[in-house]
């Protein structure tokens, strides 16, 4: 009776010691935080190696993808994704004023530059009277696509409008071209229907495009590109959240740099140390 007590106090102990490891476990796991993470695209190679380090830090992204542009804030602002990486600080602060709404950049990630693209040319040089050139309908891209469009020689723009021209503001055309204005994320679609298009860096990759082989014309990466630096935004309440510190932390490292590097072929450019961390 005495050993069979024993066996039975042993069991006992052996049963407790196992419930209390797997509690610990299970406290582990529902320790870790989750973070729903806006993008646009299907491109989250970069996203997936920052994914690495917060692992240890006991984070874990949970990637929200959206088709267009004009998405991710909207859900942001509505509290259904809690942060979103996809703009510039211009086109962020174009949409606060548009809504009314008060969405802040938390850490600069990439300078990803805008690029002219054809099925046809190799060179906006090839360009002839009256070729037709889509560009982003919306006013931040828009008016940084017109700028291009000045850069290349192609026009000429009213310099009182700044980043943000129109098509009426074109002064000087000489060329004659037809502006088409589409939706950011069509832009690439529509090189079979177009001469050229101006087509956003990540809407490029995402069709096949890399930037620095594939476009005709590439913008100039200087100090005039500081209002298109790429950023992590979170609502205003939550920018000094610890956890989503911790995340600009984690994206803005070397490790970080050598992703960018190969998965870019060198069109994106990490800007936290060239352009601040904010």
């Amino acid at each position: 009776m005495k050993k069979l007590g024993k066996l039975l106090v042993a069991a006992a102990f052996l049963l407790l010691v196992t419930g209390c490891s797997n509690s610990a476990a299970q406290s582990a796991k529902d320790e870790t935080v989750t973070v729903k993470l806006g993008v646009v695209g299907d491109d989250t190679d970069v996203w997936d190696d920052v994914q690495k380090r917060l692992a240890k830090e006991d984070i874990k992204l949970e990637y929200v993808k959206f088709t267009d542009y004009n998405q991710p804030n909207d859900a942001l602002a509505q509290g259904e994704i809690d942060l979103n990486a996809f703009q510039h600080q211009f086109f962020l602060d174009n949409y606060n004023k548009e809504h009314g709404t008060d969405l802040v950049s938390i850490g600069n990630t990439v300078n990803a530059p805008l690029g002219i693209y054809s099925d046809q040319l190799t060179s906006v040089a090839d360009l002839k009277n009256g070729a037709t050139v889509a560009i982003p309908n919306d006013v931040t891209n828009g008016g940084r696509a017109l700028l291009l469009l000045q850069t290349a020689g192609l026009i000429e723009v009213d310099p009182d409008k700044g980043q943000t021209p129109t098509t009426s503001d074109i002064t000087a055309n000489k060329l004659g071209l037809k502006i088409e204005e589409l939706d950011a994320s069509q832009t690439a679609r529509a090189l079979a229907d177009v001469d050229a298009a101006v087509i956003n860096s990540g809407v490029a990759v995402d069709a096949g495009f890399t930037p620095t082989k594939d476009a005709i014309y590439l913008e100039p990466v200087d100090d005039k590109a500081r209002p298109y630096v790429n950023i992590i935004v979170s609502r205003k309440e939550d920018a000094n959240n610890k956890t989503y510190q911790k995340i600009v932390d984690a994206y803005q490292t070397k490790e970080t740099e050598k992703v960018i590097a190969e998965t870019s072929k060198g069109s994106s450019i990490p800007a936290w140390e060239d352009f601040g961390r904010k």
